[in-house]
């Protein structure tokens, strides 16, 4: 993995950053006082449990979710209170773990959504541009070869990998936020969704977190994994080294 300031950009402190959010459902604290901080350039993994407050701590991020207290920054500035969209168009880019496109649009057109947004917003952009950018997506994924097929005829992975490059038309790119990418994915398409993350990031500099259950994964691509539990942050550091810490354990396996 290489780490880093994206080309022509000092790292002067973290891209993104959470201090103390709080989200409720009812009496469900789902996350509970969670500060975070990531690198730019870093490639971080979000891990726990199941029930720990991790995908919950994504829809935060990208807008999903209104926070009940606490504060999230991206790039020094404050967006906690901005719509999704709103955060996207800052360069938030998100997957979710069961792949949302829409079915009976081809493969390119959903990739190509992002491309609208943009241009709905200020067209300083060509389409032709945006077009071109959409195929360079889908052959980055290995999916090109399928852009005129419906998204409802993908296979699961197939899903994943056209998600991952709708993600990357966000325009310009800061994080990108994936939950679960490799759930119940082929072993092939793991190989190109690891493939796609690693390269975005040594030659654009993008920043990732990464919530996921496949610590093989996790292992080879993040140089720092943060544990969640009970909503809380436990521990952070080297997977080798949060693995054997006592209260990570605890809360895998119970006392």
């Amino acid at each position: 993995m290489v780490s880093g300031a994206p080309p022509g950009r000092a790292a002067t402190g973290p891209v993104l950053e959470t201090r103390g959010i709080v989200k409720r459902f009812g009496g469900l604290v789902a996350v509970n006082g969670l500060s975070l901080a990531l690198a730019r350039g870093e490639i971080r993994g979000l891990i726990g449990p199941n029930g720990s407050g991790k995908t919950t701590t994504v829809n935060i991020l990208s807008g999903l979710h209104r926070l009940d207290a606490g504060e999230i920054h991206l790039d020094g500035r404050r967006v906690d209170r901005l719509r999704p969209n709103e955060i996207a168009a800052r360069g938030v880019a998100r997957t979710f773990q069961i792949p949302k496109l829409f079915g009976n649009m081809t493969v390119l057109e959903n990739v190509l959504l992002p491309g609208h947004a943009e241009r709905a917003r200020a067209a300083t952009r060509p389409m032709a541009e945006i077009q071109a950018s959409a195929r360079r997506q889908l052959d980055f994924v290995a999916m090109d070869r399928h852009r005129h097929a419906l998204a409802k005829q993908l296979s699961g992975g197939q899903a994943m990998l056209v998600q991952i490059a709708r993600a990357l038309m966000i325009h310009p790119l800061q994080v990108v936020l994936m939950d679960e990418p490799f759930a119940g994915v082929h072993p092939t398409i793991r190989e190109v969704i690891m493939e796609a993350i690693l390269r975005l990031n040594r030659e654009h500099g993008a920043t990732f977190l990464i919530v996921s259950h496949e610590m093989a994964e996790v292992r080879r691509l993040c140089g720092r994994v943060s544990v969640m539990h009970d909503g809380r942050l436990v521990a952070e550091g080297p997977l080798a080294e949060v693995a054997n810490d006592p209260v990570v354990l605890e809360a895998y396996l119970g006392k």
